[in-house]
C-alpha cells in the first residue's frame, strides 16, 4: 500500500535564556523595546508534521512517501529522512525561500518569545499530486496534514477529482480556518484525524452535528491523550484502544503525529483498525518518553515485548510478521 503524507517540514531552533523576561522590560517604555538575550543553549530539532509522521512510518518499514515543501538547506535533513526508510523523492525545492523553523527562547519562569517563518512551506500549494502518484506508481492513500492552507485545499480536491482516497488531517492549521474550509477538507475523507478538542472545534466552526461529520467521512479518529484513540464509522459501535504504559513522561510534542505514523503504517500491512490503533499507541508511547519528535529509537524485540505486555499474545502475532 502506498501512503503519501503531505504537510510542514520545518526544524525547531529552541534556546534558553537563563533570567526572567519580565526583569528586562521597563514599564513605560514598553512601547519602543529593543532587547537581545544572551542564551545559554541552543537546540535544533528537526519537526514538521508530513516529517514527523514520516519518520515514525520509515522506522516501522512502511517506506512513506514524503509531500511538501523545503529550501535549500534541507540536505541535511532529507539525508536523515532518506537513511530512516522516506521516500523524500517528492519533495518540493523552493529556489528563493528556506525551509520553515520556529526560533524559540525560553526563560528561567518558562516564559517563551518566539517566531515561525513559513518560508518554503507557501509553495507546497504548487505541489501536483498526479506527478508524485506517476513517479511513485499509483498512491492508494494520501494523508493531508498541517500545511500551506491553499496547499491543503489544492491536494484535497485533486484528491477527490483523481479518485485518490485520502485522510483529512487539519491539526494546528484549524485555528484560521474557517467553517467553509474545513467542510471542503473533511467532506468525502476516508479517515478524519483530530484529538478531543479539535474535534469540538471541527463541529463548532462548520455547524455540523457528530452524526452528520461521520455520514461525511468513512472513520473519525480522535486521539484522547492518555485514554487512547477511538474510531466511529457510521452506523457501528466505535472502537476504542487504550495507551500502553509509560516508563516515563518526557516531551509530549510530537506524540499525535507518532500516533498516526502507527495507524498509517498498520493500514500500510492490511491489518484491522483496532490493531492499527494499538500500533499507533505504542509508537506515541515511544515518543512521549523521549525528548524531540524524531530522537526516539525502534528496537523490535523491545517494541513487542511493551506491544505483548499491552495489548495481548493475539494482537502481537499478527503485528510481529510485519516488524520482522
Amino acid at each position: 500500500m502506498r501512503i503519501a503524507v503531505t504537510g510542514s517540514i520545518a526544524t525547531d531552533h529552541l534556546m534558553t535564556f537563563p533570567g526572567r523576561f519580565a526583569d528586562q522590560l521597563v514599564a513605560d517604555q514598553l512601547h519602543t523595546v529593543s532587547l537581545s538575550f544572551l542564551v545559554d543553549n541552543l537546540d535544533v530539532r528537526r519537526g514538521g508534521v508530513a516529517a514527523n509522521i514520516c519518520f515514525g512510518m520509515g522506522l516501522l518499514g512502511t517506506e512513506p512517501i514524503l509531500v511538501g515543501a523545503a529550501g535549500s538547506d534541507f540536505d541535511e535533513y532529507r539525508a536523515w529522512l532518506d537513511r530512516h526508510g522516506v521516500d523524500t523523492g517528492s519533495v518540493r525545492i523552493s529556489e528563493v525561500l528556506h525551509t520553515a523553523r520556529f526560533v524559540c527562547t525560553t526563560d528561567a519562569d518558562h516564559n517563551q518569545i518566539g517566531s515561525f517563518y513559513t518560508g518554503a512551506m507557501s509553495e507546497a500549494r504548487l505541489i501536483e499530486l498526479k506527478a508524485v502518484a506517476d513517479r511513485v506508481g499509483g498512491l492508494d492513500l494520501v494523508s493531508i496534514g498541517a500545511d500551506d492552507p491553499e496547499g491543503m485545499l489544492r491536494h484535497t480536491e485533486e484528491c477527490r477529482t483523481r479518485g485518490i482516497p485520502f485522510a483529512a488531517d487539519f491539526s494546528q492549521q484549524i485555528a484560521r480556518m474557517d467553517g467553509d474550509e474545513i467542510r471542503i477538507l473533511l467532506d468525502g475523507a476516508t479517515y478524519l484525524f483530530s484529538n478531543e478538542y479539535e474535534k469540538g472545534l471541527i463541529e463548532s466552526k462548520t455547524g455540523w452535528t457528530d452524526e452528520e461529520i461521520l455520514g461525511k467521512v468513512g472513520h473519525r479518529v480522535t486521539t484522547l491523550g492518555a485514554r487512547g484513540v477511538r474510531i466511529e464509522r457510521a452506523g457501528q459501535e466505535p472502537i476504542e484502544v487504550g495507551c500502553p504504559e509509560e516508563e516515563i513522561k518526557a516531551d509530549p510534542t510530537g506524540v499525535g503525529d507518532a500516533f498516526r505514523a502507527g495507524f498509517l503504517s498498520g493500514l500500510a500491512w492490511g491489518v484491522g483498525l483496532e490493531r492499527a490503533a494499538q500500533v499507533g499507541c505504542m509508537l506515541a508511547t515511544l515518543v512521549i518518553e523521549t525528548v524531540g519528535t524524531q530522537e526516539y529509537t525502534l528496537r523490535r524485540t523491545h517494541f513487542m515485548d511493551r506491544f505483548t505486555k499491552a495489548y495481548g499474545h493475539e494482537a502481537a502475532a499478527e503485528v510481529r510478521v510485519h516488524l520482522a
